[in-house]
């Protein structure tokens, strides 16, 4: 205590001095000394010892601390001399400055001034941000925001004291940093890696650590394709203003490629807009001018409504994947509406879609589309449970005009077929508690369609249908316990009736079916509503769930679907064909270690599969896997003449905090090929990151080939807030 006094009192005195007043009279009456501008502008010393040689010098030491404003310096030893305001520092020095760069500085000595905003240091070294560190032998400070650093070498990389030269360097005359503006400016500036030089250039500025945006060359993009040859992007961005900005990705390659590429991205008080495109001349369509143009757009409209926007337009069908943009080969464009609130939900849709899937025609197919949904829930007084009533509209045309089916795409559909259809939906439904915990179910659903349909030889005209099902669902959980593990086994038997017979109509909505854990309980199973399930049904599951109080579950589901009579519905190979469904098997395994493994199953009394699905996924510590495998029996009304037999694969490997590989594959084994597969392997630490793939497309068509492809990225840290490459630090040694 007695020490803190003493530094406290010697502290007032050297705020006296330093803010230009009697130092004999600051003890007495501090607060009288000097004015409250003259406080304010004062910095404030602490020191072990002061001493005061006449009026105008102070000596400070031991463990000496000086404030200004939010400015902070630590020294052994410091003189102040009054009459020419400076500061004589002796080191070890350590400054800290205020703002946004959070810099540091540290120093052998010093020559400040007592604001110590200018001055010089020697034998000094800077860090921006915990992050980027410059060494100089002279530094000098000018009003406190512009720093400069001769014979300077700048580096993110820990540099030890065995192996002093670090992994990369920039070395130069000098290095300017602009506080303000939080800019570096090397002049003559040296780029070395492990202490080789590189590159060599005049003039360079970069951001420092603290920077969000600002205009500038981004880091470069090294390609290799077996079609293009050698390849370099170098991005440029430009801010413009606070909430938009534009970066232009000039790419240039060997084989006579050139491409413009760019994004736009503007922030709105209600949304957002976000542009990507580009134009390409390249040898691979010569004499043309290839390209695309992606656009999406949010935005939060009047009365709680979101509504959005989407363009997407291409030139060719190759181009998204000669570029490797995108693998989609249908592009939607159009806009969408809705609101959701907690008993109503609003929903709008409409859009062109155009098709780059080779075999498959714009104009015989219906790309122009529209869908309007409208839902409202309620509790009848009388009737009690909850009810909805549900409107929807769907509307779709085709280029065509065409009333039969031609040869082209020969899919039983008339090529030219237009539709519109409204339907209304009223839903309720009411839940009963019975004895022994038995949850007890009563469903109803009116459903009316009017259809009106041209170009059609079999459907042309208008249709009115309705369709009344009656339900009745039963659940009976069981829950047991069984050391450390709970177990839950929960029986389900729901009985449907709907009329046997229902008005044709053309079914554009409901051509693929999927019989899985979710729509096993549903009144239809159709996921559209241009046809609907009939007759009467009955839905028979159970699942069993065991929950371990280690952490780890595994649960499973199974069900089956019974009807009185068969009516043709659903296709062969949907797995709901014939008056009794196939077995419907799934099960899940979640483990703490990170592990997930689950599989969906159909298959018939002879345990003939229809259809399998397994996911398998591991995120460990060191190791991370995922893969899907799915098997599907040929279905010619869905569209699938052959059997679907794929296996995705996606992994990556820690090597050590340092090193990650990374590999992916898609193999179709019904083609006994692999569709794509690539490599990947990265190294990051506290100041670099290197990124090398390897990819290569197998598949081909009429307008894309095959195609191996290399890739190449660096990094370096310190430069921009975006620039983090990884958190593990090389370790020093010896």
């Amino acid at each position: 205590m007695a020490r803190r006094n003493n530094r406290l009192a010697t502290g007032l005195m050297a705020l006296a001095l330093m803010a230009g007043t009697d130092p004999a009279r600051a003890q007495d009456t501090p607060a009288a000394g000097y004015t409250a501008d003259q406080a304010a502008e004062a910095a404030t010393l602490l020191a072990d010892r002061i001493t005061v040689t006449g009026d105008k010098t102070l000596v400070a030491e031991g463990a000496v601390e000086v404030f200004w404003q939010q400015n902070r310096l630590t020294a052994s030893r410091v003189t102040y001399d009054q009459s020419t305001d400076r500061m004589l520092i002796e080191g070890p020095i350590r400054l800290v400055q205020p703002g946004q760069s959070g810099a540091v500085t540290l120093a052998s000595q010093a020559d400040l001034s007592r604001d110590m905003q200018n001055g010089v240091l020697i034998g000094a070294r800077m860090v921006l941000a915990r992050e980027l560190q410059i060494a100089a032998n002279r530094v000098e400070r000018r009003d406190g925001e512009i720093t400069t650093l001769y014979d300077a070498v700048g580096s993110s990389c820990q540099v030890c004291a065995s192996d002093p030269t670090p992994l990369w360097e920039i070395r130069a005359r000098t290095i300017t940093h602009d506080a303000p503006a939080r800019v570096l400016r090397f002049d003559h500036a040296q780029f070395r890696l492990m202490g080789v030089p590189l590159l060599w250039t005049p003039v360079l500025s970069m951001p420092d650590p603290t920077v969000d945006r600002m205009d500038g060359i981004l880091r470069p993009r090294f390609t290799n394709s077996s079609r293009m040859g050698f390849g370099v992007e170098l991005p440029y961005f430009l801010t413009l203003g606070p909430s938009a900005d534009l970066t232009l990705k000039p790419f240039v390659a060997t084989d006579w490629s050139s491409t413009l590429g760019m994004r736009y991205r503007q922030a709105l008080d209600n949304g957002y807009v976000l542009v990507n495109g580009a134009l390409s001349r390249d040898s691979l369509r010569e004499n043309e001018t290839r390209g695309y143009l992606f656009a999406n757009g949010w935005f939060g409209v009047q009365g709680g409504y979101q509504l959005g926007v989407q363009l997407q337009v291409v030139t060719d069908p190759a181009y998204l994947v000669d570029y490797d943009i995108s693998d989609i080969d249908r592009l939607w464009s159009g806009v969408t509406l809705d609101r959701v609130t907690r008993n109503e939900m609003i929903w709008m849709r409409a859009g062109n879609t155009h098709s780059i899937r080779e075999g498959e025609s714009n104009s015989t197919q219906p790309m122009l589309a529209g869908d309007y949904s409208w839902t409202r829930l309620f509790r009848p007084r009388y009737l009690g449970g909850l009810a909805s009533v549900e409107w929807n509209v769907h509307t779709l045309n085709r280029a065509s005009t065409l009333d039969y089916d031609t040869a082209e795409d020969y899919d039983d559909v008339p090529d030219g077929r237009d539709m519109l259809r409204t339907s209304l939906e009223l839903n309720w439904q009411r839940n009963w508690l019975l004895p022994a915990g038995i949850l007890a179910t009563s469903q109803a659903r009116l459903a009316t369609d009017v259809f009106s349909v041209r170009n059609d030889q079999v459907y042309e005209g208008d249709t009115i249908r309705a369709q009344p099902t009656l339900g009745m669902e039963v659940r009976w959980p069981w829950v047991a316990t069984s050391g450390s593990a709970s177990h839950v086994i929960e029986p389900v038997a729901q009985i449907l009736w709907s009329p046997d017979n229902l008005k044709a109509a053309p079914n554009e909505d409901s051509v693929l079916v999927e019989f899985d854990e979710g729509n096993l309980f549903s009144l239809s199973r159709y996921p559209g509503g241009d046809t609907r399930e009939r007759g009467l049904r009955a839905n028979l599951g159970m699942s069993w769930t065991r929950m371990d109080a280690a952490g780890w579950s595994f649960g499973m589901t199974a069900g089956r679907v019974f009807r009185a009579e068969d009516l043709d519905q659903f296709s062969t190979g949907s797995g709901l064909s014939g008056r009794t469904s196939d077995w419907l098997l799934g099960g899940t395994l979640t483990t703490t270690t990170g592990l997930t493994i689950s599989n969906r199953a159909l298959f018939d009394d002879e345990l003939d599969i229809s259809r399998d699905e397994l996911r398998f996924a591991y995120l460990g510590p060191k190791y991370q896997l995922t893969t899907g495998y799915i098997w599907m029996k040929p279905n010619e009304l869905e569209g699938r003449p052959q059997a679907t037999d794929e296996l995705v694969m996606m992994g990556g490997v820690n090597m050590n905090p340092e090193w990650r590989g990374t590999f992916n594959t898609r193999y179709d084994f019904t083609a006994e090929r692999m569709a794509r597969a690539g490599l990947g392997l990265r190294y990051a630490n506290e100041c670099i990151a290197m990124d090398l793939s390897l990819s290569r497309r197998f598949t081909s068509s009429s307008s894309v080939k095959p195609e191996t492809s290399f890739g190449f990225q660096v990094q370096l840290a310190g430069f921009g807030s975006d620039s983090q490459t990884g958190t593990a630090a090389r370790a020093c040694r010896g």
